[in-house]
This record gives structure tokens, C-alpha cells and sequence, in this order.
């Protein structure tokens, strides 16, 4: 590579981190510019429910301090977002009709929570937990020992239930077709699992369908459940936690294949000579599994894109299909993931 290699990243997340550092590592002339939505340097969503066991610095959460980014020569353009790519003439329009160009493209842009569509029209009554802004919110408007109901129950949401019972607050749990997402766990396995997180302090609701989130009425707590057939459940806030969707409306007619997500093969290459894809947002073909897999939690993300800046320069490294995605039962008789970054 030479000084005048230009390789972009979309998103600053933990694939699009590690991605930064490998290509400033395996080559030190290049030019490395990560484009972000986030007004903040990287902060892990594995971080953030640091935010409830007092944690009250957004500096103390950071995965690189700002120097670092100065030290390696990586331009990070924060609160910038991609409208889209145009592969064909190797450019990044951005929102506010800038263009930047691009050598190599990595797609490290993560994934949103989310939501099914019974469920969307009540998104203003719900609390999201995607960003460290949305955490700081949600512990300022949370009264003490509050009640939050959680809906659906994937890993990251159950990561954030136990923080919350820890400090004293009430999590009931509405499980739905999501609980344990992204573990397979099978039925006959569930009712074990459910009775160690009723262990754990968490009210579980199961067989009830949500079919609307209401204000509270006067005397009230501010939220209400309503379950299809009548009844429902009170409390504080309610979060959905129904998996993610990758973030990918900018790719559309990028001229790559998309699938559930941007399509790419072992060593994260798209069906573009010019883009890699890494974390939330791909979906890899392996020919040896002859199958689609999808790779979740922090230090499967970070591998990736640690693996696609290394192919980016000029490697044909693979990523290793044997994951470690067995959800188990720790020493404490607690639920334990490898999804977790505090195990």
C-alpha cells in the first residue's frame, strides 16, 4: 500500500475500532478515515449498563481516549451519516451531501434493536438502550427501585436486567419468540433457563402477547403493558430487546448482495472487490458449513474486524466457524453468555 491509500470505515463500533488499529498496524502510510453517526468517541453498547452501577462519565466507558485516534492518524468524522455508497465510483455521500472517496471500504456499521411491527406505532412509550445517551436517560427518568418491563428478552437486554436487579430495581420480563436471541436454545431446555433467571430476581411472563403500550393513567405508574385477551402489567419504562437489524438502508443499490444482512464470504470480502464487511451488519456464506452464520458479542465483533482490515491489506485470513455460543450456568447458579462482555 502507499500514502495515497484511502481506506474508509463506516461505523466506530468495536469491528470498525479494531479494523482502524490492524490497518494503521499492517501499514503505516495509509489514510484511515471512520465515519460515525455518534456524537462520542466508541463507547461498547456491552458498556453502558456500567451506567446503573455508577459509572456517571461518558470518558470512563471510551474504548480509546481521544489522543489515541491522533497517535495512529485515524480521522474520525463523528455525528456524520452515510446516505450512501456509491461502489461504482468508490464514493461516501454523506447526509449533508459531502462525498468522500474511498480506496478499500470496510462496512462496519452494526446493527439497531429490533422492533416487530405490531409493536412500532408505540415506539414513542418505549425506551431504547443503543447509545450511551439512551442509557444516561434511562437512568435519570428511572425512580429509585423502579419498575422496568422488558420485552422480548435477548441477550442484551438480559445483560441489563442484571445490572438492574442488582441496584434494586424490578424487572419483569414479557418473553417472546427473542428470549435468549442469539442463542438456539432448545424448547425442552427453556423451562431450565427461566427458572434460574426467576433465580436471579426477574418476574417472567410467558404465552402473553403484547398488543399495545399505553401512557399510565393519573395515580399510576407512567407505563402500561396490554396483553391480546385483556389485562396487562404496570411500571416505569418499558425497553423492547427483540434482537437487532442490521443497519443497512445506505447499501441499497450499492451494487453488493444483500441478504439479512450484507452478504460476504469467510475472509469478509462482499461480492464488491472494493468492500469488506464486518460485526452486526454481514452475514457470511461458509462453504464448509454450507450454510449462512451470523457472529454476535463483543469479542466475536472485534475478531472480525480485525480479520477484514487484514484481508483490506492484503491477507486471506478466514474467520473461525467454531463459536463459543453455548448459553450456560456459572459457578453462582446464574444464566452466563459469551454474548457478555462482564462475565
Amino acid at each position: 500500500m502507499s500514502a495515497d491509500t484511502h481506506f474508509v470505515i463506516i461505523g466506530s463500533g468495536g469491528a470498525g475500532s479494531e479494523a482502524a488499529l490492524t490497518l494503521r498496524q499492517r501499514d503505516p502510510e495509509c489514510r484511515i478515515t471512520q465515519i460515525t453517526g455518534s456524537k462520542l468517541p466508541f463507547i461498547s453498547r456491552y458498556e453502558l449498563p456500567r451506567v446503573f452501577n455508577g459509572v456517571k462519565s461518558w470518558r470512563e466507558m471510551l474504548a480509546h481516549q481521544p489522543e489515541f485516534y491522533d497517535k495512529n492518524e485515524i480521522t474520525v468524522r463523528r455525528n456524520s451519516w452515510v446516505e450512501h455508497v456509491d461502489a461504482k465510483n468508490k464514493k461516501v455521500q454523506l447526509r449533508h451531501k459531502e462525498e468522500v472517496s474511498f480506496d478499500k471500504l470496510l462496512v462496519a456499521s452494526g446493527g439497531g434493536g429490533y422492533l416487530p411491527e405490531n409493536l412500532r406505532e408505540f415506539r414513542p412509550l418505549m425506551h431504547g438502550f443503543g447509545s450511551y445517551e439512551d442509557a444516561v436517560d434511562m437512568h435519570e427518568k428511572l425512580p429509585k427501585k423502579g419498575h422496568v418491563i422488558m420485552l422480548g428478552g435477548d441477550m442484551t437486554g438480559l445483560d441489563l436486567a442484571r445490572t438492574l436487579v442488582a441496584v434494586g430495581h424490578k424487572v419483569t420480563l414479557v418473553a417472546g419468540e427473542q428470549l435468549f436471541w442469539p442463542h438456539e436454545v432448545a424448547e425442552d431446555d427453556k423451562a431450565k433457563y427461566i427458572a434460574v433467571l426467576k433465580k436471579m430476581g426477574f418476574e417472567i411472563v410467558l404465552d402473553k402477547k403484547v398488543t399495545a403500550v399505553k401512557q399510565g393513567v393519573k395515580g399510576k405508574p407512567p407505563r402500561r403493558v396490554v396483553f391480546d385477551g385483556g389485562g396487562g402489567i404496570d411500571g416505569d419504562a418499558v425497553m423492547p430487546f427483540c434482537g437487532l437489524m442490521p443497519s443497512l438502508n445506505f447499501m441499497i443499490g450499492a451494487n453488493v448482495d444483500i441478504e439479512r444482512g450484507l452478504l460476504v464470504d469467510p475472509e469478509l470480502k462482499t461480492t464488491n472487490d472494493s468492500i469488506w464487511a464486518a460485526g452486526d451488519v454481514c452475514q457470511i456464506w461458509s462453504p464448509e458449513e454450507n450454510s449462512y452464520l451470523f457472529y454476535y458479542g463483543w469479542h466475536y465483533i472485534r475478531e472480525m474486524g480485525k480479520i477484514a482490515a487484514i484481508n483490506m491489506t492484503g491477507g486471506n485470513k478466514k474467520i473461525s466457524t467454531d463459536q463459543d455460543d453455548q448459553l450456560y450456568i456459572n459457578k453462582q447458579g446464574e444464566i452466563d453468555s459469551p454474548y457478555w462482555m462482564y462475565r
